[in-house]
C-alpha cells in the first residue's frame, strides 16, 4: 500500500468524542487501548487533505465564505463519477452535518404529531430528529434472519397509508447492520412512498464504503418519481474522516421542496458551512479515490477478523461480514448478560469499547457495533483482549 493505515495515532486529551467517552466509562482504561465506538476513524488523515489545507492556508482569508465554483464541481464530478448520478449545481444544499440535515428536514415538511417511519435497529439521530421536534417515531423493525436483514415492505406499505405518516428517514447503507440495499429493493420502497404520498430522506453518508462484491444505488437514481420527493444526503465526513470540518451536501432535485428546505435552515441558522470544510470536500473528492480504494482493502480485512476471530474462538457470537459502512453489527446474545450487564462487562472486564446495540433501538439489544476504522493490530489486539475475558464467561 502506499499510504500509511498502520500508524497509531493516540486521540487522548484532544477532546475526541470517542476518546473522551471512553474514559467517562472506564476513567482507569488501560494505556493502549483505543475505543471502537463513534464512527470517525483512528487513521492518519488522507495527505492530499492535510497538504492543501496547509497551502490554502498560506492563500487564503478566513472570511465568510458561500459554496463556489470548483466546489460544486468537486461534489457533481465524485457523484457522477463514482456513483453514476448527476446531478446539478442548484441542487446541493450545504449543512454543518448530516444529522442537522435530519432536523431540517423534519421541520420543513412534517408537522407536530406527524408520523415519520424508520427501520429499526437504526442510527438513533434519527430518534432525536423525530422526537425531539414532537413528531411520532412510527417504527417499521427490519426482519433478521439468522444475522441477514431484510425490509418489511408489507408493513411499511400499511403504516404509510397512514394520511399522518408523511415522511421515511431511510439509511442506506444501513447503519448498524451493515446492508447494502439493492436495487430491486429501492424500487419497492419507492413504489409504496409514491403510492403513499410518502416524502423520503435517503441518509446516504456511507455510500462510498461498499465491501467487495456489492454495490451501492442512489436512492434517487431509481425514478424520476422518486427523486422529486427525495432529500438525499451526501458527505465527506465519513469517506475521508473529516467529520470534524463539519460539511454536507443535500441534494434536493424539486425546486419547491429545495426553497421550503432552504427557507427552514435559515430559519433555524444550519446552513453555514466552514470554510476549510468547503476546501477538505474538493480536495478529497478531487484527489482521494486512490486513499478511499486502498482504506476499503483495510476495512475488509479488519472485518474479516473479527468475523472469523469469533467463528474460531467463540462461535456462538455472530459477526456476519458488513456490505457497507466500516461498522460491524456483531450479536452477543448468547451470552445471555442483559443490555447494563453486556455493557459493564465491556466496559470495564473487557475494556472494549464499542457502541451498543440498545442504542439503535430495542432491537438491537445484545448486540454491539464495532467500528473497524482503525489499523488492523489494533483490532487484532482489541479482539484478544475481548476473548480473555469472553473465556471467563462462555458457555
Amino acid at each position: 500500500m502506499s499510504y500509511d493505515f498502520k500508524t497509531r495515532v493516540s486521540r487522548k486529551n484532544q477532546g475526541s468524542s470517542k476518546w473522551e467517552l471512553m474514559y467517562e466509562w472506564n476513567p482507569n482504561v488501560s494505556d493502549g487501548v483505543v475505543p471502537l465506538s463513534v464512527a470517525d476513524m483512528e487513521f492518519k488523515t488522507i495527505p492530499e487533505v492535510v497538504d492543501g489545507l496547509k497551502k490554502y492556508l498560506d492563500e487564503a482569508v478566513l472570511g465568510y465564505t458561500k459554496a463556489y465554483a470548483s466546489f460544486f464541481e468537486a461534489v457533481t464530478s465524485w457523484c457522477s463519477r463514482r456513483h453514476g448520478y448527476k446531478i446539478e449545481n442548484e441542487w446541493i444544499v450545504t449543512t454543518p452535518g448530516v444529522v442537522n440535515a435530519f432536523f431540517g428536514a423534519v421541520n420543513a415538511f412534517s408537522e407536530p404529531d406527524d408520523g415519520i417511519v424508520v427501520f429499526r435497529p437504526v442510527y438513533y439521530p434519527f430518534f432525536m430528529a423525530i422526537e425531539r421536534n414532537k413528531r411520532k417515531l412510527v417504527n417499521c423493525p427490519l426482519i433478521e434472519t439468522n444475522g441477514y436483514y431484510t425490509i418489511d415492505f408489507d408493513k411499511f406499505d400499511q403504516l404509510t397509508k397512514n394520511p399522518k405518516v408523511k415522511m421515511l428517514i431511510l439509511s442506506s447503507p444501513h447503519n448498524p447492520v451493515g446492508r447494502v440495499w439493492k436495487k430491486e429493493e429501492l424500487e419497492k420502497l419507492a413504489k409504496i412512498a409514491i403510492k403513499n404520498d410518502i416524502i423520503v430522506v435517503s441518509d446516504e453518508i456511507h455510500c462510498d464504503l461498499i465491501m467487495p462484491g456489492h454495490k451501492h444505488t442512489v436512492m434517487a437514481s431509481i425514478s424520476p418519481e422518486i427523486e422529486d420527493r427525495l432529500i438525499t444526503c451526501f458527505a465527506p465526513s465519513k469517506t475521508f474522516n473529516l467529520a470534524g470540518l463539519a460539511t454536507s451536501n443535500i441534494i434536493i432535485k424539486n425546486k419547491e421542496m429545495r426553497d421550503k428546505y432552504i427557507e427552514t435552515l435559515t430559519t433555524m441558522r444550519s446552513i453555514a458551512v466552514n470554510i476549510f470544510g468547503y476546501k477538505a470536500c474538493e480536495i478529497a473528492y478531487n484527489e482521494g479515490e486512490k486513499w478511499l480504494e486502498e482504506l476499503l482493502q483495510v476495512i475488509d480485512t479488519n472485518q474479516k477478523i473479527v468475523s472469523e476471530y469469533f467463528e474460531k474462538n467463540f462461535p456462538k457470537i455472530k459477526a456476519p461480514l458488513v456490505e457497507g459502512t466500516y461498522l460491524q453489527w456483531v450479536d452477543f446474545r448468547a451470552l445471555g448478560l442483559s443490555d447494563a450487564e453486556l455493557e459493564k462487562f465491556m466496559h470495564m472486564d473487557a475494556e472494549f469499547f464499542t457502541d451498543e446495540g440498545y442504542v439503535f433501538g430495542s432491537e438491537g439489544s445484545g448486540y454491539e457495533r464495532i467500528n473497524l476504522a482503525a489499523p488492523s493490530e489494533i483490532i487484532v489486539e482489541a479482539m484478544e483482549r475481548l476473548g480473555k475475558s469472553l473465556r471467563k464467561i462462555y458457555k
